[in-house]
C-alpha cells in the first residue's frame, strides 16, 4: 500500500492533487484507488476531511453509469440498517466479507504471475471463484439482515411417487423374507383370469 495522497477540494468543486501538482477528476481518483493508492481529500478553505463524501460520489457514479456492484436488494438492506441498533454489526460483516474478496484477489494475482509458465485454467478458476464468493456474500447478507428473508426449508427433496414407494417397500419385504428363509419357495402370484366371450 502506497503513502497517503492528499487531494485538495476548492470552493469551485475542483480537485487538486498536491503530489502531481495538477487538477484531477473523480475518475482520476477512482484510478488512483484502483492502483492501490490511499487518498485523503481535504477542503482547501476549512481543512475538513471530506474523503467519505468524495468516495461516495465515486461509488454512486460507478453504480449509475458504470458496471454496478450493489444489487437493488442489497442497497435496500443497507438502507434499513441506518439508525438500527445492529448497524455496527453490518459494518463488521461487510468489512470481513470484502476482506475475504481482497485475499482472494491476492491469490489470483499470484496465479497470474505464473501465466507464462502454466495454462490459463487456474486463473480462470480463480476469477470464477471470486464471482461466486461475491454472489454468496450478497445472498448471505440479504438472508441474514433483510427482514423479508425467509429461512431455508429443512428439506429440498421432491415429493416421492407413492406408487413407486409402495412397490419398492413390497420388493424390499420380499427380499428380506427370502434372505431370512433361504430354503423357502418363492410366493406364487395368482394367474390372471380369462375373460369369457
Amino acid at each position: 500500500m502506497s503513502a497517503e495522497r492528499v487531494i485538495r477540494k476548492y470552493a469551485n468543486r475542483r480537485l487538486y492533487d498536491a503530489a502531481d501538482s495538477r487538477h484531477v477528476t473523480l475518475e482520476d481518483i477512482r484510478r488512483m484507488i484502483g492502483a492501490g493508492d490511499r487518498i485523503k481529500v481535504v477542503d482547501d478553505k476549512t481543512g475538513e476531511d471530506v474523503t467519505r463524501s468524495i468516495l461516495l460520489q465515486i461509488i454512486a457514479n460507478q453504480e449509475q453509469f458504470g458496471t454496478p456492484v450493489l444489487s437493488t436488494q442489497l442497497l435496500e438492506a443497507i438502507i434499513r440498517f441506518y439508525g438500527n441498533p445492529v448497524q455496527e454489526m453490518l459494518t463488521r460483516y461487510l468489512e470481513q466479507s470484502v476482506g475475504g474478496l481482497l485475499r482472494q484477489q491476492e491469490v489470483m494475482r499470484t496465479e497470474m504471475a505464473k501465466v507464462l509458465e502454466s495454462p490459463l485454467a487456474p486463473v480462470a478458476n480463480m476469477a470464477r471463484e471470486n464471482m461466486e464468493l461475491w454472489a454468496k456474500m450478497q445472498a448471505s447478507m440479504l438472508s441474514a439482515f433483510s427482514p423479508a428473508a425467509q429461512p431455508p426449508a429443512a428439506s429440498a427433496e421432491p415429493p416421492r411417487n407413492t406408487a413407486s414407494a409402495s412397490a419398492a417397500a413390497e420388493q424390499s419385504a420380499d427380499t428380506a423374507a427370502g434372505s431370512g428363509n433361504a430354503g423357502a419357495t418363492p410366493r406364487k402370484r395368482p394367474r390372471p383370469r380369462k375373460r369369457r366371450g
